[in-house]
């Protein structure tokens, strides 16, 4: 462990070098990207992801009950807002329904949640928990995966149209949203993490909670990997009967 504090632009490059490890690097990304899921595997895809969706508001709402600074929840609502959407606008878990019905899946099918596979509800789960008890300050800095996601949201712009087709453009609002808010939302999470995370014990500690949220990200794909790819869903080798 460093023996003295990083500065913020040396404390922000160590974040930033965690990149290494986002999930656009897992195998399942990488086959999305080059245009190698099918059909199910995309829906697939999309269906788990919609229960990471629905539940980033009530993780947001959780870091506001925990945070004591009205400056921080006054900003932070709006995350809650673009994913809930609101009079005027409708919101991301809208969007990504879209994206869903532009796959192939009905909107009651998304909300069933019975595509969603046990590893992801457990790594999402997590997420949650570990929000809702964390301080506050460290339930902002497990938002900073946010650093990297504009990157995957353009990647899916402009492979997606070439490579699926058959998916209708509308359903890729989601992604077009959130490459501008996502750039917004983490200028204000890093602010917070670089001024908070001000010691060597409290800068490993920002460290080790970013991986843990990357490795929720992860598992979440490994689990998809598992049940779409390798066609090892849970109890896939359970005999009938039994």
């Amino acid at each position: 462990m460093q023996s003295t504090p990083w500065t913020k632009a040396e404390f922000e490059a160590a974040l930033r070098a965690r990149s290494r490890r986002y999930h656009i690097h897992h195998p399942y990304h990488r086959m999305m990207a080059a245009g190698e899921l099918d059909a199910d595997q995309i829906r697939g895809w999309v269906a788990n992801r919609f229960y990471y969706q629905v539940t980033i508001p009530r993780k947001d709402a959780m870091l506001m009950a925990n945070c004591p600074d009205r400056e921080t929840r006054r900003l932070w609502i709006q995350r809650i807002i673009d994913h809930d959407g609101s009079d005027d606008e409708e919101g991301g878990i809208e969007a990504w329904l879209r994206l869903g019905v532009s796959c192939g899946l009905s909107r009651e099918e998304l909300w069933s949640m019975q595509h969603v596979l046990p590893g992801v509800r457990f790594a999402v789960d997590a997420y949650y928990q570990f929000v809702r008890h964390a301080e506050w300050h460290e339930g902002i800095c497990s938002s900073l995966t946010e650093l990297f996601a504009p990157t995957i949201h353009r990647q899916r712009l402009e492979n997606w149209p070439r490579d699926y087709p058959w998916i209708e453009a509308s359903g890729l609002d989601y992604f077009r949203k959130r490459v501008s808010q996502a750039s917004r939302d983490v200028e204000h999470g890093l602010d917070v993490t670089l001024a908070w995370f001000d010691t060597p014990q409290r800068q490993q500690r920002a460290l080790e909670i970013l991986q843990l949220k990357l490795d929720i990200l992860w598992s979440m794909l490994d689990a998809m990997y598992m049940a779409y790819v390798l066609d090892m869903p849970p109890y896939f080798n359970e005999e009938d009967g039994q």
